[in-house]
């Protein structure tokens, strides 16, 4: 029951006890305990209509600051979750942001995957064409070689005596001579050693692994050692530090087939070495070929230095004579100074051993100074 009902029952029984002691003052003439009960009802009736007024207020009084504290309490609790609301908003976005910047960087990712996937295919594709293998081969031995060597030591595809044309030729003088670097690249015969999946596959795909690095070795030595022409020795160039560590590991007859017949194996790594140690030789042999002119500068430096130790010592002749003379100089002027002195200590008279002494001190005066004119 809330307030309004209890108000409205509480005026309710005020105004019947109302009308009942209204009632009962008219029909009355003379008071009855009956009627003096009534009027205590009456009363009472007053007394609990205005005890429920009170409560009525009370209540409202009540329902006013229980109203209050429920809206100021709403009111920091919307307060609160707005706050938490716009917090959460503001996370929320901030953390889309960064999702969508590593999304971003995932994606740049993805298509970089893409592309070397593509460009790894293309690479496939290359290797697997003979022609297309050696001109890989041969751009990755152009590479090395630009990279390691001045422009005017090496050439490519260079055309021999014999009319064979080498994929690089390293010029040295003699000895050794020029030295020319084939690319070779046995790539089927390896594939199919590494794809074998048993012993006797294995062992087809070795013995033609041999027979592939052992032609490659005698075609070079044919070729491309031409005595008078070039060195004694030729490079083999293998584009691959994979095939070159598995002959060096598994198949040491063709090493030693290529020592035979003077053709060095090389790898990328290898060559790089070898370059550095060329570079090296060319180096020492220009230093050779100025050395003439080196030893022409040094003779004619030493003939200027002869002739500036001739100058300082006439300087040094000149500077005695000098100080000689200065020496010289300076003794009369100390012999002048000290009969200077002696004439200032005679004293001046009439007698004849005064007047000879002043004549005598006149002629050593001017013989003095005679000396000092000679």
């Amino acid at each position: 029951m809330d307030i309004v009902s209890i108000v409205a029952i509480g005026v309710a029984a005020i105004l019947a006890a109302a009308l009942i002691a209204l009632l009962l003052r008219n029909n009355q003439k003379t008071p009855d305990p009956q009627a003096e009960l009534i009027g205590r009802l009456a009363q009472m009736a007053e007394t609990n209509a205005a005890q429920q007024a009170q409560l009525a207020e009370r209540l409202q009084a009540q329902e006013r600051a229980l109203s209050k504290t429920l809206e100021e309490r709403l009111t920091d609790l919307s307060k609160r979750i707005g706050d938490n609301l716009q917090q959460s908003t503001t996370k929320t976005g901030e953390t889309m942001t960064k999702l969508q910047e590593r999304l971003a960087v995932i994606d740049a990712a993805q298509k970089n995957i893409t592309e070397l996937s593509s460009q790894v295919v293309s690479l496939q594709d290359v290797l697997s064409n003979k022609q297309a293998r050696g001109a890989f081969g041969e751009v990755q031995l152009q590479d090395l070689v630009k990279n390691a060597l001045p422009p005017s030591a090496f050439g490519f595809q260079a055309t021999l005596g014999n009319g064979k044309r080498a994929d690089c030729i390293i010029h040295l003088p003699n000895p050794p001579g020029s030295i020319v670097i084939d690319a070779k690249f046995p790539l089927e015969s390896y594939r199919a050693l590494v794809d074998s999946k048993d012993d006797a596959g294995r062992m087809a795909a070795g013995r033609q692994l041999i027979a592939d690095v052992s032609k490659h070795v005698n075609d070079i030595a044919e070729r491309y050692i031409v005595p008078g022409e070039t060195a004694e020795s030729a490079l083999m160039f293998l584009p691959s530090e994979a095939v070159y560590a598995e002959l060096h590991a598994n198949f040491a007859k063709v090493i030693e087939h290529s020592y035979a017949k003077r053709v060095w194996i090389v790898s990328p790594t290898t060559l790089m070495a070898t370059l550095n140690t060329v570079r090296a030789i060319l180096k020492d042999a220009q230093m050779q070929e100025q050395a003439s002119v080196i030893q022409n500068e040094v003779l004619i430096m030493l003939g200027d230095v002869g002739r500036l130790d001739q100058r300082v010592e006439n300087l040094e002749k000149h500077f005695g004579l000098a100080e000689k003379d200065i020496r010289e100089i300076r003794i009369s002027a100390e012999k002048v100074s000290k009969r200077g002195d002696r004439i200032t200590e005679i004293e001046l008279g009439e007698s004849g051993e005064e007047a000879d002494a002043i004549e005598h001190i006149s002629g050593d005066g001017i013989a003095s100074i005679h000396r000092i004119g000679e």
